[in-house]
């Protein structure tokens, strides 16, 4: 299966969301580049649409080899839509389509993982009829990832909005549980998310009591992804609105005491912050900074 990232590489390699218009490799990697990111995370279709779009068969194989060359971790988050707890038909199976997509254009640019929103109980359905829902068409995905340099599928959960699945640390367990623990399952842990949805990361050792905690829900070694995000809002607020690292109601402290934790090691951080390019690489800059202090 799909390798860790490179033991010759930071504690906790940082880096971008990049944009990939106009070439995954020719832009996406000049962008990160320009962050001096040491990983990088890419869409491979519209975030907010349906299509699945074959890839540049010359940009995939370029930027394939420059990550493996430069030793660069790429992931590939999968488009917002998917819900496979939707009570509509046409979405869950839209979102089958598309996750299928993501994880195959993943393993042809050498991505270590593919990241995808938990979703969300929709129509007035109990949370276990959506699960089951999860575990009968999504299973069967997580099943057909045999190659060896298949992804990891790495699940984010959300902010608390509306009927979320997946949005405490301990809500990862009836998850993980409908999709019996796969071995190609792991979690990708967005700062900002789970401050909004009620874990006060900026309390004094709350970074370690979260870390703690998801790691009693999922086990060790599930945690293969950190979005890096600051937050516009107080904690609890329930709403995803990021800001600069540093900038929101997390702050600094709280970013270096999670490049402490036992489960973070060897952990790529990826930024989804404002400010475009200048503000991005800002942050990269910042998170080095307080990884190395």
């Amino acid at each position: 299966m799909s390798p860790d990232p490179s033991p010759l590489l930071p504690r906790n390699p940082v880096g971008g969301h990049v944009p990939v218009a106009g070439g995954l490799h020719s832009v996406g990697l000049s962008y990160a580049r320009d962050l001096k990111a040491e990983t990088v995370q890419v869409f491979v279709a519209n975030p907010r649409g349906w299509a699945t779009p074959a890839g540049n068969p010359r940009q995939d194989e370029a930027f394939r080899a420059a990550c493996a060359e430069e030793s660069i971790p790429a992931y590939v988050h999968a488009p917002y839509l998917i819900n496979f707890g939707s009570h509509t038909e046409a979405t869950v199976e839209r979102s089958v389509e598309s996750l299928r997509h993501s994880l195959r254009r993943g393993r042809e640019i050498g991505a270590l993982g593919v990241v995808v929103h938990t979703g969300s109980a929709t129509g007035g359905r109990p949370r276990e009829v959506a699960l089951k829902q999860v575990r009968e068409r999504l299973l069967p995905v997580l099943d057909e990832l045999t190659h060896d340099d298949d992804p990891y599928l790495l699940l984010e959960s959300t902010a608390g909005q509306g009927a979320s699945l997946c949005s405490r640390t301990w809500d990862f367990g009836p998850y993980f549980a409908a999709l019996d623990a796969h071995p190609m399952l792991g979690v990708c842990l967005d700062t900002c998310h789970v401050f909004a949805a009620g874990h006060d990361l900026a309390e004094p050792g709350g970074m370690h009591r979260t870390l703690d905690l998801l790691v009693d829900t999922v086990g060790e070694g599930r945690l293969r992804l950190i979005h890096a995000n600051d937050s516009k809002d107080v904690s609890g607020a329930h709403k995803d609105r990021h800001e600069n690292i540093g900038s929101g109601h997390i702050g600094e402290d709280p970013f270096r005491a999670l490049m402490t934790h036992p489960a973070t090691a060897g952990v790529p951080l990826i930024i989804e912050t404002p400010g475009g390019r200048e503000g991005h690489a800002a942050d990269v800059e910042r998170l080095k900074k307080l990884r190395d202090s």
